[in-house]
């Protein structure tokens, strides 16, 4: 008996087709310390955002959530939610802007209490800021 998916199934579930793109990741740590290092830093109440210049010609999205005392689950909820709206916002204004940024979104400990149309928020004015005076300028 095959455990492989037949191509006819369609996804599973909604992780399936809506994911954030390998090639539109900062994912190794090499990648990330540089980028925490020369990136500019900009806060908001409950994140810490750093951008750069990518080296790639696309923009791309980290994520780095601490573990502030929260137990794994809370961690991964928060990751989930902040590489959504990173995938879902962030990514296609800079996209549509022609910008290629790499964009490493750092949690607070405060992040873990705030709801996610806050953190949708907090990115959506971010990305704003990205794309009208420090975009316009490069």
């Amino acid at each position: 008996m095959s455990t492989a998916r037949p191509e006819s199934d369609g996804p599973r579930g909604p992780g399936d087709c809506q994911r954030l793109p390998r090639a539109s990741r900062v994912r190794r740590s090499p990648d990330i310390r540089e980028l925490l290092r020369r990136g500019k830093r900009e806060k908001t109440t409950h994140l810490d955002v750093f951008f750069a210049a990518s080296p790639a010609a696309r923009p791309r999205l980290g994520v780095v959530v601490p573990k502030h005392r929260h137990e794994i689950v809370e961690r991964n909820l928060l990751k989930r939610r902040l590489r959504e709206l990173g995938r879902t916002r962030v990514l296609p204004v800079l996209r549509s802007a022609g910008r290629n940024m790499d964009v490493m979104v750092r949690a607070r400990a405060e992040a873990y209490d705030a709801s996610f149309a806050d953190l949708k928020e907090e990115l959506d004015l971010m990305t704003e800021g990205l794309c009208s005076a420090r975009c316009s300028s490069s």
